[in-house]
C-alpha cells in the first residue's frame, strides 16, 4: 500500500515534467532552424511556425492522455486526467487556430496578396494542405462540442461518438506537418523524431484502447447474472465471469462497460464498482440518467459484457495514511464510496446526502457495514419528511460540528458537480488541505 501511495504522489509531477520537456524540445527544434527575423512578415511567419509545431505536439499529448495507460490513469487519477485533457484540448485548438491565422497573414504580407487569395493558394497549391485543412476543421468542431455549454446539451453517448473525430483530425493533419513544416523539410532527424512520437502514441492507443480490452473480454467472459432495483430509477447489475481475481480491481475504481445487447453494444460507459470483488461477482449500481443507463434495467441474465479497466486513482492508495477518513457522497455518487466504506482501514465516517429519503440507495448495506466495523454513517436529505431533522448543510461550520478533527482526515468526495463544488469549498474552509481532498466526478 505504501509503495502504491508513493507512486500515486510522484506520477502527476513526473507526467507534467515529461510533457514540459517535450514542449521544450519542440521549441528547441524551432530555435535551431530559426534564422534572422526581418519585418512584420517574418515575425508573423515565425510565430506561425512555432504555434504549428506546438499544436502538432499537443495533438500527440492529447492522444496519449486518451490512451488509458494504467500507470498514468491510476497514478494521476481519472478526474485530474480529464481536467488535463480538457485544458490540453483548449490549448491545442487555440494553437492550431493561431498557427492558421499567423501563417496566412505572414505569407500574405510576404507575397503582397490579399488574405482571401493567400488562403486559397495555401489550401490548393501546397502538398497535403487539403487534408490538413479538413483535419483543422474537424479539430475545431470537436473543440466546439467539447465546450461546457455544448456538452450540457449532449448525452454522453452522442458526445462519445463525436469525440472519435479527434483521431481522424490528427491523422489528416499529420501529413501536412511533415510536408509543409519548414522545420521538417530536408531535416531527416526531425522527421524521424516526429514519426517516433506519433508511432509511439499510436502503439499505446492500439494496445490499451483495442487489443487489451479484446484480450480481457476473451479471458474473463463476463456476463450479467442479475439486475436488482435499488431505488427510484436505480438498479444494481451483478456480473460474473472467469478469473475475476486477476482483474486487479480496487474499491473506488471503475470500468467502461460495453453490454452486448441491442442498442448498447456500440457504447462503453463508465460505471464504478459499488462493492468489492467477491464471491465471483462484480457489481455496479447505476441511476437512469440517459439512454444507456436507463436501458440497463432491462438487461437479461446471460447478456455478454466487455469491460475496459479497471481505471481511476480514487482508491485507498490516494490517501496519505492519516488513519482517519471522511467519505462524502451525494446521490448515486455513493457507489464507489460504498466499496471504500467497507474496505478502507482506520477510522471511517460516511456522510451521504440525497434529494429525498428514497434516493438514499444501498442504505441497508451501509448501516450493516457501519455496525460491523464500528464506523459512523450520517444521512442528509434536501427534502426531509415531516417531522424529520433539517439536512446538514455543506458549510465549514456544519462539517466541523460533525467532525471537530476534520482537518486531520483524508476526504473522498463523489457526487453531482454542484454538490461536490460546495463540499470542496467547505472542506478547504474547514482547514482540510487540498492534497487530502480526493474527488471523483460524473462530468464528461
Amino acid at each position: 500500500m505504501a509503495d502504491r501511495t508513493h507512486r500515486a504522489r510522484l506520477t502527476p509531477p513526473a507526467a507534467q515534467l515529461l510533457i514540459a520537456a517535450g514542449a521544450a524540445g519542440v521549441i528547441g527544434l524551432w530555435w535551431a532552424d530559426a534564422g534572422a527575423v526581418v519585418g512584420p512578415a517574418g515575425w508573423l511567419t515565425g510565430a506561425g511556425r512555432i504555434t504549428g509545431l506546438l499544436a502538432g505536439y499537443s495533438c500527440a499529448v492529447l492522444l496519449a492522455l486518451m490512451a488509458r495507460v494504467p500507470m498514468i490513469d491510476r497514478g494521476v487519477g481519472t478526474d485530474r486526467l480529464a481536467r488535463w485533457h480538457a485544458a490540453g484540448g483548449r490549448y491545442t485548438v487555440c494553437l492550431a487556430l493561431a498557427h492558421t491565422l499567423l501563417i496566412i497573414l505572414g505569407y500574405s504580407l510576404t507575397t503582397h496578396t490579399g488574405i482571401a487569395g493567400q488562403t486559397v493558394s495555401l489550401v490548393l497549391d501546397y502538398p497535403e494542405m487539403l487534408k490538413g485543412t479538413a483535419g483543422f476543421l474537424l479539430l475545431l468542431g470537436t473543440g466546439v462540442i467539447s465546450a461546457r455549454a455544448a456538452r450540457r446539451r449532449l448525452s454522453y453517448e452522442t458526445w462519445h461518438y463525436l469525440h472519435w473525430a479527434t483521431y481522424l483530425a490528427v491523422f489528416l493533419a499529420f501529413g501536412h506537418q511533415l510536408a509543409d513544416g519548414a522545420d521538417f523539410v530536408g531535416n531527416q532527424k526531425a522527421q524521424l523524431g516526429w514519426y517516433g512520437l506519433y508511432l509511439s502514441v499510436a502503439a499505446l492507443l492500439l494496445w490499451y484502447r483495442f487489443l487489451v480490452p479484446v484480450r480481457r473480454a476473451l479471458r474473463h467472459r463476463l456476463r450479467v447474472v442479475q439486475v436488482r432495483p435499488e431505488g427510484p430509477g436505480v438498479v444494481s447489475v451483478y456480473l460474473t465471469g472467469a478469473h475475476l481475481d486477476q482483474l486487479g480491481a480496487q474499491p473506488g475504481q471503475f470500468f467502461r462497460w460495453r453490454f452486448l445487447a441491442r442498442g448498447l453494444r456500440w457504447t462503453a460507459n463508465p460505471y464504478s464498482l459499488s462493492a468489492p470483488v467477491q464471491d465471483g461477482l462484480l457489481r455496479i449500481t447505476v441511476k437512469a440518467a440517459g439512454t444507456h443507463s436507463a436501458a440497463l434495467a432491462r438487461l437479461a441474465p446471460g447478456t455478454r459484457v466487455w469491460a475496459e479497466g479497471p481505471y481511476g486513482g480514487f482508491t485507498a492508495a490516494a490517501g496519505r495514511g492519516t488513519g482517519k477518513t471522511l467519505l462524502l457522497g451525494g446521490g448515486v455518487g455513493i457507489t464507489p464510496l460504498r466499496a471504500l466504506f467497507e474496505t478502507l482501514p482506520g477510522e471511517v465516517t460516511l456522510l451521504y446526502r440525497a434529494r429525498r429519503a428514497e434516493d438514499l440507495v444501498l442504505r441497508g448495506e451501509l448501516d450493516a457495514i457501519a455496525a460491523a466495523r464500528g464506523a459512523r454513517v450520517h444521512y442528509a436529505v434536501d427534502e426531509p419528511a415531516a417531522g424529520a431533522h433539517p439536512p446538514v448543510p455543506f458549510t465549514s461550520r456544519a462539517l466541523l460540528r460533525l467532525l471537530p478533527d476534520l482537518p486531520e482526515h483524508e476526504v473522498y468526495l463523489c457526487g453531482p458537480p454542484g454538490m461536490t463544488d460546495a463540499a470542496a469549498k467547505a472542506l478547504r474552509g474547514a482547514g482540510v488541505p487540498r492534497r487530502r481532498i480526493h474527488h471523483e466526478s460524473f462530468a464528461f
